[in-house]
């Protein structure tokens, strides 16, 4: 397995960079749910909603246990407000309605921002650096992206990987065809097998799935789109979200979101600013 140099990179190119503010952040009240969290004293639970097989941001152990470098960040939130860790299994397709009938309390699970889900939704500033690039077999003919014009290129249905091929107009137009699936894992398995030729997919969740699998495939050295990763809460939450990446920004002073972050990564990857 080849990874790009510049790739690995992107990943810490950020960690002297405050993602986007140190004081806590305000989203816009305008037309508030009645049901938005204000008062974050009366909060018991905390209902994270994730996709379960997205490693290893969250995804089933052996144990069929939610684990995953954001469950590992939620639940030391959680432990230090107070609340209990409530991990829900959503529809990834559908992620936006989960939260807004209040299935769910955000969406924390590898979640790229984006202009329009920012639009949508009460974002914290980012807590990770990421890329969308495509995965092909060890044998593939394929270097560049322009060598995937003709091919059959796979990716998560509702997914930002899917947003960044719908963003570059020209590549998608090249394709032979651009085909949806509920989860990456099946994704990847369609790639080993030859149904498919590539896949988008999150830089380190291709990076993990492969480095688990054990599968010969490659990454391609160009990135079809860079991206950072936030926690999506219901617009006009913004008391919950400022309560939760303060607790994050605490983590990160006291040195336990480097600690998290070796433990998943191998080294210091998240963007959390520690006040220092």
């Amino acid at each position: 397995m080849e990874w790009n140099v510049a790739m690995n990179k992107l990943l810490l190119s950020t960690l002297a960079v405050a993602a986007a503010a140190v004081t806590l952040v305000s989203c816009s009240r305008e037309s508030t749910p009645q049901s938005a969290v204000q008062d974050v004293s009366s909060i018991t639970t905390f209902k994270l909603g994730l996709d379960d097989s997205f490693p290893p941001m969250g995804f089933r152990d052996e144990n069929h246990e939610v684990v995953g470098y954001d469950i590992d960040l939620a639940r030391e939130v959680c432990k230090r407000r107070g609340w209990e860790l409530v991990p829900t299994p959503i529809d990834w397709n559908t992620k936006e309605l989960s939260l807004d009938s209040g299935e769910i309390d955000c969406i924390w699970n590898g979640f790229t921002m984006t202009e329009e889900r920012k639009k949508a939704l009460c974002f914290t500033p980012a807590y990770l650096e990421n890329a969308q690039i495509l995965v092909v077999r060890a044998d593939s003919p394929v270097k560049t992206l322009a060598d995937l014009a003709g091919k059959r290129v796979e990716a998560q249905a509702g997914s930002s990987a899917m947003d960044a091929i719908d963003s570059n107009p020209e590549f998608k137009a090249s394709l032979r065809e651009v085909i949806g699936v509920k989860e990456n894992l099946t994704a990847l398995m369609e790639l080993e097998s030859g149904t498919v030729d590539a896949v988008c997919i999150d830089l380190v969740v291709g990076q993990d799935s492969i480095r688990r699998s054990g599968k010969d495939f490659r990454v391609l050295d160009e990135a079809l789109a860079p991206e950072q990763y936030g926690i999506g809460f219901k617009k006009g939450n913004d008391a919950l979200m400022n309560a939760v990446w303060e607790t994050l920004c605490e983590m990160a002073a006291d040195g336990t979101v480097a600690k998290i972050d070796e433990k998943w990564f191998g080294r210091e990857i998240s963007t959390i600013p520690d006040g220092k």
